[in-house]
């Protein structure tokens, strides 16, 4: 590239290259040029007008600038003049511009400029960026409906189905979400995401041999982590494989890269010694968990029911709070405070923990039970 720029009247004129034309630059080309100490290219010196006319440059050179230099003002600002340079009729320009807005958070512009990139040129990097438009919006219906808008251009693109299962699964709509992940396998047997999303399917709806068959076909494929070992632990462990329970928690702990990773297998420990009845293993397994990530709220429920087999009320009755203070979603440290509190004769508390585990997991029965008796009580008072 630094070759071309160095010569600088060879592309677009018939007068002959000499030798001062080699060693002498213009102007206009010395900003494209790097030094040892500066950056490979000087944004400030550009002429953008001058580059958006050169497609074949223009291109390379807004990826450098958005992606590498995150330069998203000078990135919008050469697309824009590349745009009009082409007479608007490139859809590759759009869905650069596209790309700035979403950027910059304007995602009705975006969404305006890949409708126009549509009507030029049908694509599915148009389609892909338009329905993450719409789910940036919190509109995931319309990006459903631009999925299926592109399957009918492109059947059977496998980044299509992704993505409508990815949307599915954020529904909550785990039945199709699977039924696409499959067809997604159909059609690229060695993709890792639909490949793991069934075997968490699998292994949440009571199935834990099949997920065990799924996660073993990723570490067939050389997906080699902390993450895959720590799944196909808890997949031994609940399908009652204790010979390879270990072993994988161990390679787990080896292979985790980071302190969340780590909190979460020391976690699931701790899940498979209350399992054994291991007690005092799993309560240094919970507090491993917790030095690792202070944040681990469900390490903090657990602590809690611990100590309260302990007899030890204060202590049970700190963790909880820790626990439903860090993760309001939780219903299991609500309903433990509900229950201690009403037992210490806190009526009061256990009436407002309760309510919330309702609030939280309404179909709990041990809540309802413990909120309905609240209710009564408090009318006889």
């Amino acid at each position: 590239m630094e070759q071309a720029m160095r010569t600088p009247r060879t592309a677009h004129t018939a007068r002959p290259v000499t030798s001062a034309s080699g060693r002498f630059v213009r102007l206009g080309t010395a900003s494209m040029l790097s030094s040892p100490e500066g950056p490979f290219i000087n944004l400030a010196r550009l002429n953008m007008t001058k580059y958006a006319a050169r497609p074949s440059l223009a291109k390379g050179l807004f990826e450098y600038i958005f992606h590498h230099e995150n330069d998203v003002r000078n990135a919008l600002e050469l697309a824009a003049l590349a745009t009009e340079a082409s007479q608007f009729s490139d859809w590759w320009w759009k869905v650069a511009l596209a790309k700035c807005y979403y950027r910059l958070g304007m995602y009705r512009e975006a969404e305006k400029q890949l409708r126009s990139a549509l009507k030029t040129d049908e694509v599915i990097d148009s389609y892909l960026h338009l329905a993450r438009v719409y789910c940036r919006l919190d509109q995931p219906l319309a990006a459903l409906e631009v999925y299926q808008l592109a399957l009918k251009q492109f059947p059977c693109e496998t980044t299509l189905l992704t993505g409508m299962a990815r949307i599915y699964e954020g529904l909550t709509k785990m039945e199709e979400a699977v039924k696409l992940y499959k067809q997604v396998l159909t059609h690229d047997s060695m993709h890792v995401e639909a490949i793991a999303c069934i075997a968490t399917h699998h292994f949440y709806s009571d199935q834990p041999e099949l997920a065990l068959k799924f996660y073993r076909r990723l570490l067939q494929m050389g997906v080699y982590n902390g993450e895959l070992f720590n799944n196909l632990g808890l997949c031994c462990y609940f399908s009652q494989q204790y010979d390879m329970t270990l072993t994988c928690f161990e390679r787990a702990l080896a292979l985790a890269e980071n302190d969340i990773v780590l909190a979460d297998v020391w976690f699931n420990i701790g899940h498979v010694a209350v399992g054994i009845c291991d007690m005092k293993l799993a309560f240094q397994c919970f507090r491993l968990a917790l030095s690792h990530n202070n944040d681990h709220a469900e390490a903090y429920n657990n602590l809690g029911v611990l100590e309260l087999r302990r007899n030890h009320l204060d202590a049970a009755r700190s963790f909880f709070q820790a626990s439903f203070v860090i993760a309001p979603h939780l219903y299991e440290p609500h309903y433990n405070f509900a229950a201690l509190a009403d037992q210490l004769g806190d009526l009061q508390s256990s009436f407002v923990s309760a309510k919330r585990a309702v609030e939280s997991f309404p179909s709990h029965v041990d809540s309802q039970e413990l909120l309905k008796q609240l209710k009564q009580h408090f009318s006889l008072l």
